[in-house]
C-alpha cells in the first residue's frame, strides 16, 4: 500500500486521497473488514476513498485509526459475492477492439470473460459500475467522438475499465457488446446489481 493523504471532509467525514484502483480497492476492503463504528459509509472512487462519520466523530482519532489498518493490495484474489453477466458480443466497436489489442474480434470475447472484474466504483449514471481487474490487454482509449446514444445494456471499455451501461445515454465508451440484465432497480434492495467490491463474471451467449 502506498503512502495515504487523510484529509477532513466537512465536520463528518475523511477523504483519503491513494495512488490508483488497485490501492482504493484495498483500503476500501480493510475499512470494512475493521468495522469501525464511527464508519457509516465508505464511498470509493478512481483514487479516493471518502469516509463516511456519525456526527461528532473525533477525526483526528479515526485519522490515525485508518493510518494504523493493515491495507495490502491481492490482485484478482476474488472472493466474496460474484454477479454473473450474461453478453452477446456483437458490439459496434468489437472489431476494432480487436485490431487495437491485437487480439482479435474472438481473442477480445475470451479476454473479456476469462477472468472475473471487481467493482471498483460507481458514477456517471445510478447504477453504472467501474469494473476493474481485467485483463490488461484490453485497455484502450475511448473513442474518439463519443456517441450521442448508447443504449441501455451495451457492455464497453474504456481505459482499464469495462462497464455496462445501465440506461440510454450519450457515451464514449469502445461498445463490444450488449445484456439484457438490469442494473438499476429502484424498487429492488438494493437498487444497483453492482456495488462496490462486488465481482462481476461475463458469460457469452448467443443472439
Amino acid at each position: 500500500m502506498t503512502v495515504m493523504k487523510v484529509l477532513p471532509c466537512g465536520d463528518a467525514a475523511l477523504l483519503i486521497e491513494v495512488d490508483d484502483v488497485a490501492d482504493v480497492l484495498a483500503l476500501s476492503d480493510a475499512v470494512r473488514t475493521a468495522e469501525l463504528p464511527e464508519v457509516l459509509d465508505v464511498v470509493p472512487a478512481a483514487r479516493t476513498v471518502l469516509l463516511v462519520t456519525v456526527p461528532g466523530t473525533d477525526l483526528g482519532a479515526l485519522r490515525r485509526s485508518v493510518l494504523g489498518l493493515p491495507v495490502r493490495s491481492v490482485p484478482n484474489a476474488i472472493g466474496g459475492e460474484t454477479v454473473e453477466i450474461e453478453v452477446v458480443y456483437d458490439g459496434p466497436d468489437l472489431a476494432e477492439v480487436g485490431r487495437i489489442t491485437g487480439l482479435g474480434e474472438t481473442g477480445v470475447v475470451e479476454a473479456h470473460t476469462a477472468q472475473a472484474w471487481r467493482v471498483a466504483f460507481g458514477g456517471f449514471a445510478p447504477g453504472f459500475a467501474y469494473l476493474s481487474d481485467g485483463d490488461p490487454r484490453l485497455a484502450v482509449q475511448r473513442r474518439a467522438e463519443p456517441r450521442t446514444t448508447v443504449p441501455a445494456g451495451a457492455v464497453g471499455l474504456a481505459g482499464e475499465f469495462s462497464g455496462v451501461y445501465p440506461r440510454t445515454s450519450p457515451g464514449g465508451w469502445q461498445l463490444i457488446g450488449r445484456t439484457e440484465a438490469v442494473l438499476w432497480d429502484a424498487d429492488r434492495d438494493p437498487p444497483a446489481l453492482l456495488r462496490p467490491g462486488v465481482w462481476v463474471q461475463f458469460v457469452q451467449v448467443t443472439p
